[in-house]
């Protein structure tokens, strides 16, 4: 994990969960083996609990999905906030993977995810992806969540770890509450549009 991205997660804990540290909140990390650090100490609250979600085991995994696009392992409302960073670049179908986002959120949850916009090819296992501000837009409208905030670090900032390479997109986004009513039309949708866009993909 570069330094950029770490201190962008850190920008959105400071001004998003301000004042949330005694509130029971579920934080879930996608994408979160710490293979050169992870955003785990950002979220070291006493009531709050973390949970560390990726693909394969190793260090700071809780969760080992089975499946890149159909999260079993994470109930539907569960998570009271979800962060990602430089995992949505590794994700051949990121379409499907933000309806999962969204399905797991609780009404109300708020998702940060970090991506490059550009950079070096770096295969874990496959590199897909750069994504812009619309690009982060576009995913969040098909998934039915709030943008509160998108931008790309556009400038180099000076960071000596090299950070500047990718040049971060940021999303910040909160599910929508929603009247029972809506909130079960919405979960068809969203049902409907992740059976369209996942069927045959293993």
């Amino acid at each position: 994990m570069h330094q950029s991205s770490y201190d962008k997660v850190t920008d959105f804990r400071r001004r998003f969960l301000a004042g949330r540290e005694h509130e029971a909140l579920r934080i879930v990390d996608l994408g979160s083996q710490d293979v050169n650090g992870s955003y785990k100490p950002i979220f070291d609250a006493p009531a709050w609990r973390y949970v560390g979600v990726d693909m394969t085991p190793g260090r700071n995994v809780d969760v080992v999905l089975g499946h890149p696009y159909r999260w079993r392992e994470l109930a539907s409302g569960s998570a009271d906030v979800l962060v990602s960073g430089q995992a949505f670049e590794h994700i051949s179908q990121p379409w499907a993977a933000i309806l999962e986002v969204s399905r797991v959120l609780v009404p109300g949850g708020l998702c940060c995810i970090v991506a490059p916009s550009s950079g070096p090819e770096h295969r874990y296992p496959v590199d897909c992806w750069r994504i812009y501000p619309d690009g982060f837009a576009a995913l969040a409208a098909l998934a039915r969540l709030e943008v509160l905030e998108v931008a790309t670090q556009w400038e180099d900032a000076g960071y000596v770890d090299g950070s500047d390479t990718w040049h971060d997109s940021v999303l910040v986004a909160r599910k929508p509450v929603l009247s029972p009513l809506r909130a079960a039309r919405h979960g068809l949708a969203r049902w409907v549009r992740h059976r369209a866009i996942t069927m045959g993909l293993s």
